[in-house]
């Protein structure tokens, strides 16, 4: 019986993982890049409307009466089935004003038979009539412009979002700067406990274990609220501080709630995922090639810098690369000890999924997080040399 060259023996008992990789991980991917650039909701709203918009070419005039009928009647209908509101809702993304306008139009033509173009001079305007004609196109890229603080302008161009809009790329740059800052302090810290861990032996390396363990035998958000207790004004730092003589009472540290506190919650989170690949790599490095450079007068230093850090190496990209792309997707600990100026891009997504049902703008920003970590570590493995010691 001739074997397969295209799979190895015993392939099939990885369709299990296969399947399960599929359902849970690539296709919730798959729907959320969908979801970024598909809009089907005015449309499906607005059947009548959308049609009669399809034949409507000069967009400087108003469109045909028939485009007014067909919205008036599309009005009536879903304030029958009491979904007025979704539309107002989706309306007003595209336009602040919407929503009262949308309603107040509706709730006239249902209850008082008014005619539309009565009901507010809004609709005598064509502006009005092109905005809901590309909202209620299926495909759109106004989400993903929406995520890097642009949008299509009424005259159909693109341009930036008024300034009190323009929150996305700032939260973007903050999310890099604050995974870049808890890789950094990870790497100080992590780096020489991961030595200590890989050297030692007995009882003392147990220890060791124990205390980098330690976070993962407690919950998240556990581990979150001890830093609230320790870090608030009230808290077990301020105290100490306070009792020391070292400050006044009055002149207690603003630790939590910030952007100090975000880091300083997550860099005590995140430690352990760069200190147990690190010390793997530690482990593995024959300690000869130490010993062989000195012997040849090499000092500390130098040995240190050309021939145990570069091959250290792969263990500081490992370590590094999971902290830094698990701190650009945190939500938790910067929703509780954020704060104003501690809210990453995280939280932003969280909030149009649960409160302002945005589904789009969350999907829009969540690809464009997907494509920067992908960026990332493209470049990441580019740039970091990785392996052999340096001649």
């Amino acid at each position: 019986m001739r074997r397969s060259v295209l799979f190895p023996p015993g392939w099939r008992l990885l369709l299990p993982l296969l399947a399960f990789t599929a359902a849970v991980f690539i296709m919730p991917i798959g729907v959320i890049l969908w979801k970024s650039i598909h809009d089907p909701e005015v449309a499906a709203l607005l059947p009548a409307t959308t049609a009669s918009l399809e034949s409507w070419s000069d967009e400087t005039m108003l469109p045909p009466s028939a485009s007014f009928d067909a919205l008036a009647s599309d009005m009536r209908n879903l304030v029958e089935v009491a979904r007025i509101g979704e539309l107002a809702l989706r309306l007003n993304r595209e336009q602040p004003g919407f929503r009262q306008l949308v309603e107040r139009s509706a709730a006239k033509i249902h209850d008082e038979g008014t005619p539309l173009v009565e009901t507010d001079r809004r609709w005598s305007d064509p502006a009005s009539w092109r905005l809901i004609k590309r909202a209620s196109e299926p495909y759109t890229p106004r989400y993903l412009l929406n995520a890097v603080d642009m949008r299509v302008t009424p005259d159909g161009t693109i341009g930036r979002q008024d300034e009190q809009r323009q929150i996305y790329l700032r939260l973007f740059a903050r999310t890099i700067l604050v995974a870049a800052i808890v890789t950094g302090l990870c790497a100080l810290i992590g780096y020489p406990f991961a030595y200590a861990l890989s050297v030692s032996e007995g009882m003392l390396r147990s220890a060791l274990y124990f205390v980098v363990m330690l976070p993962f035998w407690t919950s998240l958000l556990v581990r979150t609220t001890a830093w609230i207790v320790i870090l608030q004004r009230q808290g077990v730092v301020n105290e100490l501080l306070v009792s020391a003589g070292l400050i006044a009472d009055n002149e207690r540290f603003a630790l939590i709630y910030n952007f100090f506190g975000t880091v300083i919650a997550m860099v005590y989170v995140l430690l352990p995922f760069f200190i147990l690949p690190l010390q793997a790599v530690m482990r593995g490095i024959p300690g000869q090639y130490v010993r062989a450079a000195e012997s040849l007068g090499g000092n500390p230093a130098r040995v240190f810098r050309r021939i145990y850090l570069p091959m250290t190496m792969p263990g500081i990209v490992a370590g590094g690369a999971l902290v830094f792309i698990l701190s650009l997707g945190y939500y938790v600990t910067p929703a509780l000890v954020g704060g104003r100026t501690g809210q990453l891009i995280s939280n932003q997504i969280a909030f149009h999924i649960q409160s302002s049902l945005n589904w789009g703008l969350a999907a829009a920003l969540g690809t464009l997080l997907l494509m920067l970590v992908i960026l990332i570590s493209m470049v990441f493995s580019r740039v970091v040399p990785i392996g052999r010691p340096q001649r």
